[in-house]
């Protein structure tokens, strides 16, 4: 796969991410992207909280549900169920956070990446 294909597929697969975690009313969306950072794991990640872990594990199931619909991608590998307090859903091109607003909060992800571009996403 050229690097060109390999943005415009990680850009859509983003996008059908955001489209799954919209369906479960995921909170405070944001794309953060990771293509410019030297040895960065993935090109984006997507991260968003929900009010519980039931909801938690509703929005993983729908990104699950989209993506495969959408372009028959399944996860890599998928973290966190059991507890449902932060799911990561891991399609090597796009990582995936899913928490719960306090495990959100608490690790801050964001500041993490800080020198990455980060876009916020209407609910």
């Amino acid at each position: 796969m050229t690097a060109s294909k390999t943005v415009n597929y990680s850009e859509e697969l983003a996008d059908f991410i955001i489209e799954g975690i919209r369906e479960k009313k995921g909170l405070e969306i944001v794309r953060v992207d990771l293509r410019n950072i030297h040895n960065s794991i993935s090109d984006y990640f997507v991260i968003c909280h929900a009010t519980s872990d039931r909801q938690v594990d509703a929005i993983s199931q729908s990104i699950e549900d989209v993506v495969r619909k959408r372009n028959g991608d399944r996860p890599n590998t998928v973290e966190g169920k059991r507890n449902a307090d932060w799911i990561l859903l891991d399609y090597v091109d796009v990582v995936v956070h899913v928490f719960k607003e306090e495990i959100r909060r608490l690790y801050a992800l964001e500041d993490l990446w800080a020198d990455a571009p980060i876009e916020q996403i209407g609910d």
